[in-house]
């Protein structure tokens, strides 16, 4: 309640119009983060918009990816941001070390309000210098984070204070305003809540960063330099590795997409259509939304998505690119390097059993191909990429999903779980106690796919 008084009290100064909002607002990120476990446990029956007769706030869910914390600091909200190198694990068995902030790669998630000012303590601790851009928000130009042009680069071990007000609204990010530091990790999603809740609301909100890495074989370092890519990231995790966005069925939807790399990334959602809402600068009027199945994510953009999840099952998001749907199996496992040259079946299952033998996992036999397959030209092809590792990538999210579901889950992909009330709330439940193996009992639940 002290936290609440103090906020009030410094928000006056802005007049009278600002104390209705202030209400929703002044709320210590404690209370913040409890209010986005529960709201994701809750029934949408039960849990209320943001911004009206003090409701409670619905924050963006960024799966594999943790919330950036702050503190109130005379009516401002301090975070302390520090950028570092940082081990990612992609898939079982195969571990990055990439640069990213606060022991993350993507960095943490900010999450503020309309109306916030806010103030980033950056800490260096690369062995370079570096520097902090806001993408797509208004600020001072002293703010700007270009090195030379609007600060002194930040020396390693050096620190650096950014401090604006937020008039803006909609999904933005943070990141370097280094080339080669961009392409080694360092991004971070940068969510502003608007004043007035956004119509129609929305019962799930999610943010996936897109990433793309060059990783040759016997390597765990980006090569910045490179211009083909071998794995592709949702938040910094390939599939199948990815944490699917588990919604309840009937409710509605807000996918937030934010796009840092080399190439343009068409995003592409199974079963289901979906309205372009917003983009890097902010929420787009209704009467600009168009109806998509397929909304192409550009370098430097944002572009975010709402559905009505209608239909039950398990729903592929993924890039519809290719080579973005496939992971860099040839750097797997060192010398044992799959080609598709000439490999007949005893020498696929023999590699690939090599791999599955080092995570752990019981390799399941790839889908069936034809006694005379090495006959025909172009194999081998998808049959001896398939690489099952449910067990290896288990979370509560994954509970219910068919066995072997990963063998076709590959690169820039997550599932999205359109799933019935009892399963959403036992998935949550397991979430919220922390399981990360599967209960012996497991089996896979059957829903209707229409």
């Amino acid at each position: 309640m002290s936290n609440r008084r103090n906020f009030l009290q410094t928000t006056l100064s802005f007049g009278a119009g600002m104390i209705a909002s202030a209400r929703a607002f002044a709320r210590s990120h404690a209370v913040e983060e409890h209010k986005m476990k529960m709201s994701q446990e809750r029934p949408s029956s039960a849990r209320k918009g943001r911004f009206t007769g003090g409701e409670i706030a619905l924050l963006v869910d960024t799966p594999d990816v943790s919330q950036l914390h702050w503190r109130l600091d005379g009516g401002v909200k301090e975070f302390h941001l520090v950028a570092e190198p940082v081990k990612r694990r992609l898939i079982p068995g195969r571990e990055m070390v990439v640069w990213g902030y606060n022991g993350s790669c993507p960095g943490p998630t900010i999450q503020v309000n309309q109306g916030d000012r806010v103030r980033i303590v950056f800490e260096n601790h690369l062995p370079e210098s570096s520097a902090v851009h806001w993408h797509g928000l208004e600020v001072p130009i002293e703010m700007d984070g270009l090195p030379y042009v609007s600060q002194k680069p930040v020396p390693p071990g050096g620190k650096f204070a950014y401090e604006f007000t937020l008039h803006q609204a909609g999904t933005f990010f943070y990141h370097s305003h280094g080339a080669m530091q961009e392409m080694m990790g360092m991004i971070g999603l940068f969510i502003i809540h608007p004043l007035k809740a956004w119509s129609p609301r929305v019962d799930h909100d999610f943010g996936i960063v897109l990433q793309e890495w060059a990783v040759l074989p016997n390597s765990n370092v980006p090569n910045t330099a490179n211009m083909e890519f071998n794995w592709l990231t949702f938040n910094g995790k390939t599939a199948p590795d990815t944490t699917p966005l588990v919604v309840r069925h009937g409710s509605r939807v807000r996918i937030r997409m934010v796009n840092l790399g080399m190439d343009h990334h068409p995003i592409h959602l199974h079963g289901n259509t979906f309205f372009v809402t917003g983009t890097e600068a902010g929420r787009q009027p209704e009467a600009r939304w168009g109806i998509e199945n397929t909304v192409l994510v550009g370098v430097a953009q944002a572009r975010d998505i709402e559905f009505e999840a209608k239909y039950l099952g398990d729903w592929m998001l993924h890039c519809h690119l290719p080579h973005h749907m496939m992971n860099g199996m040839s750097d797997l496992i060192g010398d044992r390097m799959i080609t598709p040259m000439r490999l007949d079946e005893k020498e696929a299952l023999r590699q690939m059993q090599t791999y599955a033998d080092s995570i752990g996992v019981e390799h399941i036999h790839h889908a069936p191909i034809a006694p005379d397959a090495n006959q025909v030209p172009g194999f081998p092809q998808d049959a001896f990429m398939e690489m099952g590792m449910d067990n290896a990538v288990y979370r509560p999210e994954n509970y219910g999903l068919p066995p072997n579901w990963s063998a076709n889950v590959m690169g820039m992909m997550a599932l999205v779980r359109v799933v019935p009330d009892e399963l959403y709330e036992k998935i949550m439940t397991m979430k919220a106690r922390g399981e990360s193996h599967p209960p012996p009992e497991e089996h896979h639940h059957e829903h209707p796919q229409g």
